[in-house]
């Protein structure tokens, strides 16, 4: 064999921003072009590492790059927006503790609109537009978040909320 085919493409894990990164902080620049190969292996390099992680969805930002697209767990998928925009739909508020990638070890409780509608564009550069609700609504919002440069501790209102995510499950034995 001559080595891999030039049509392969090599993905990678990349090292996520933890808590503290001024990158975390920023708000991301919108994507011109979501179709452009740099884009197209940063959604495969992000997926390669969501799926390392096990997490439910992995925003630009927490991989060092200040872009407006996140991924989310699908199902057994992964989906890509970018340049999303989220509104909140009528319904009630859901609080719930959160994780997140680039704070590990901990959860806290965040309270969050469980209905929403969003819409972007998809890995092929077309428009996505559909609502939410319940667990996917959550993780939306948590990425969009990281978007904006705000973290979920940031959301909390109830520091006392907040722990390690093997204490928490401690005391709800």
């Amino acid at each position: 064999m001559q080595g891999a085919a030039p049509h392969m493409q090599i993905m990678a894990i990349l090292k996520i921003a933890r808590l503290g990164h001024p990158v975390l902080l920023r708000v991301a620049e919108p994507v011109s072009d979501p179709t452009a190969p740099d884009m197209q292996r940063l959604i495969a390099d992000m997926v390669e590492t969501l799926e390392d992680a096990n997490g439910l969805g992995l925003a630009a930002p927490q991989v060092h790059r200040s872009l407006r697209l996140f991924i989310w767990r699908v199902g057994d998928a992964v989906a890509a927006i970018f340049n999303p925009d989220i509104t909140p739909l009528d319904g009630p508020m859901a609080a719930s503790f959160e994780g997140c990638l680039s704070i590990p070890g901990l959860r806290g409780e965040v309270s969050r609109p469980s209905r929403i509608a969003f819409r972007g564009l998809d890995a092929a550069g077309e428009p996505i537009a559909g609502t939410a609700e319940g667990l996917a609504a959550r993780v939306m919002q948590h990425e969009y978040d990281h978007l904006e440069g705000v973290l979920y501790p940031m959301r909390m209102t109830d520091l006392s909320r907040l722990g390690f995510t093997e204490e928490l499950a401690r005391s709800q034995e």
